[in-house]
């Protein structure tokens, strides 16, 4: 009891991510299952294949259907990438009248249902005379709207845990505004600006409800998994969410292998060979760090 006692934090934690990981790792097992007819209903293994791998686009609408839930991704990212971060900066370092309503009113889009967002966009397009144009377009801007402050607090969380000094030692080491943003500021925000990327993707691409209030006759992946579930599900599905789930942890195993090398690096650096990096090169450099010479 003493060591059940000790350790039933780490076993609960234990239970929960096992929990957690059990649809995921069936949606992997399902990528590699042969169904017994294409007319099948029946969401059990049957038997090991590589055909759902081998020939992932045994039904061409599904890949369209990806291809264009992936344009769609990439181009809200941009977008909401773009204008949420311009939105963050002006949020945190400037000064503007009706500032704090622009923050209050930045969580409305994520705290309201998305069928209400979704219903809300739609009543738009149509009041602009958009109702028989809904499609491609429609779907981006709706993207584009509710990805929007996800960027925003995102990166304003960034820049708020930010401080100024270094961009002022910039300035007094004669650096200008364009420079002092380039070489300072953006590298130091860029983690908060990829992670809202990241997310904003992850949000365009698995969006149904929104979508399909606003898309018309134009089908996404999410639609048309919903469209087909009716029938049958056919396993390249699976084959495109193990993907996507590779993918995702690539990413986030790449980003902490990185940041760790560069961790073990710095601890190897002796003292003199960290002030060797930190000091001044050349006589040019010499100047930019410490001034002209009296």
């Amino acid at each position: 009891m003493r060591w059940l006692r000790s350790r039933i934090v780490l076993i609960l934690g234990i239970l929960v991510l096992v929990y957690t990981f059990v649809p995921i790792f069936v949606v992997i097992l399902m990528s590699f299952n042969k169904l017994p007819s294409e007319q099948s209903k029946i969401y059990k293994f049957n038997s090991f294949t590589l055909d759902n791998w081998l020939h992932p686009c045994a039904d061409p609408s599904m890949c369209d259907a990806l291809k264009r839930s992936i344009e769609i991704g990439l181009l809200a990212t941009l977008g909401a990438t773009v204008l949420g971060t311009l939105a963050g900066f002006a949020l945190v370092r400037h000064d503007f009248v009706g500032r704090s309503s622009t923050n209050v009113l930045i969580f409305l889009p994520m705290a309201a249902p998305e069928i209400v967002m979704g219903s809300s966009l739609l009543a738009l397009f149509v009041s602009a005379g958009l109702a028989g144009q809904l499609g491609f377009w429609t779907i981006l801007i709706a993207h584009i709207m509710f990805c929007l402050s996800f960027v925003v607090v995102t990166v304003r969380s960034r820049l708020a845990g930010l401080s100024d000094t270094l961009e002022q030692a910039a300035s007094d080491l004669y650096a200008t505004p364009n420079q002092t943003f380039w070489k300072v500021t953006f590298p130091l925000v860029l983690p908060g600006i990829a992670a809202a990327a990241m997310l904003s993707f992850s949000l365009s691409f698995d969006d149904f409800i929104i979508t399909n209030l606003n898309a018309g006759n134009t089908t996404t992946f999410p639609m048309y998994v919903w469209g087909v579930s009716r029938k049958t599900i056919p396993m390249q599905i699976n084959v495109v969410g193990t993907v996507m789930l590779l993918v995702s942890v690539l990413v986030v195993v790449g980003g902490e292998v990185n940041a760790r090398r560069r961790r073990r690096a710095f601890r190897r650096e002796t003292p003199a060979d960290q002030r060797s990096r930190r000091q001044p090169k050349t006589e040019a450099e010499s100047l930019v760090i410490v001034g002209p010479r009296s």
